[in-house]
């Protein structure tokens, strides 16, 4: 079952998991200095937090798939959107392995499309920097992608660490 992933920027970590861990009846999932997930079943939703360096509110949106089919069925319909898309295989990013495809809806939101393959001890480094679209500012994850490489579909692969 896919799951839908929120993203926000936050100024105040400890307070903001008190708050979310009070929403939701449940401490995070994965709890670090900087950064906090709610793997939560009900609403089948992946909730992270993190501090936005004086920005806050949304980060970005996604949809999880389980397996990498559901990645893939996910990915194809945002790539049939016409929606510029980045593809980002093995990228390592907010402490997780992932396979992922970013794009960007036609109000400037940034989507994320992935299949979460393994933890890493690291917060990692790869994403997508939201300043490169729509006027948006800060990096999505930690940022490795640079603007020329978010462009519509099937124009150009990238990696995670191109």
């Amino acid at each position: 079952m896919k799951r839908l992933h929120v993203s926000l920027h936050v100024n105040d970590i400890t307070e903001s998991v008190r708050f979310y861990s009070t929403l939701f009846v449940a401490e995070p999932t994965l709890l670090k200095d900087y950064y906090a997930k709610w793997m939560l079943d009900d609403p089948h939703v992946n909730f992270v937090i993190q501090p936005g360096d004086g920005r806050t509110g949304l980060n970005h949106l996604g949809i999880q798939g389980e397996d990498a089919a559901e990645f893939d069925e996910v990915s194809e319909r945002m790539m049939s959107s016409e929606a510029p898309t980045v593809d980002q295989p093995g990228a390592v990013c907010c402490y997780a392995k992932s396979n992922k495809k970013w794009g960007q809806d036609p109000q400037g939101v940034i989507w994320e499309s992935f299949h979460t393959t393994g933890a890493s001890e690291a917060f990692g480094s790869d994403g997508i920097q939201a300043n490169d679209f729509a006027g948006q500012e800060g990096a999505v994850c930690n940022g490795s992608v640079e603007a020329a490489d978010f462009r519509p579909a099937n124009t150009k692969e990238t990696s995670c660490c191109g």
